[in-house]
């Protein structure tokens, strides 16, 4: 599936505000490419971006933390949680069947598929969110 149309609202992309360690950021996105600063005080560069392209221009060139790497999962996990505590949002995200792919043309192959090929992370993660709402509980 491709995150437009019905499904925009499954991209980092898609306009929603997502707060995380006290700073509210415009999109997933924006608060994504943040949590990857090595100065906790860049993040609030990305607060004020409103677009996810731009958030996401704007992540590749900050300084890394050293940790990124090992930490990139589990922070796109608490991003997709503070993103679909939207009580309007999380109630799309229940409706939705099946298996959740961030097809894309990019060839980005960590978080999505290209050509049926990819790790699909975010596809596994919006689908680990969405079996907790059904169950009613938090991660």
């Amino acid at each position: 599936m491709r995150f437009r149309d019905e499904y925009w609202f499954l991209s980092n992309f898609y306009p929603s505000e997502v707060t995380l360690d006290g700073i509210t950021y415009q999109t997933a996105e924006a608060a994504f490419q943040a949590q990857k600063c090595a100065n906790p005080d860049d993040r609030l560069l990305f607060s004020e971006e409103t677009s996810g392209r731009k958030a996401k221009l704007l992540g590749r060139k900050v300084m890394l933390r050293p940790d990124w790497d090992e930490a990139r999962i589990d922070e796109m996990r608490r991003v997709i949680h503070a993103k679909f505590s939207d009580p309007r949002l999380a109630g799309m995200l229940a409706a939705t069947d099946g298996e959740i792919v961030e097809d894309n043309h990019w060839h980005d192959t960590f978080w999505g598929r290209c050509d049926g090929t990819g790790e699909n992370w975010l596809g596994r993660i919006l689908m680990e969110e969405r079996d907790w709402l059904r169950a009613g509980r938090t991660p």
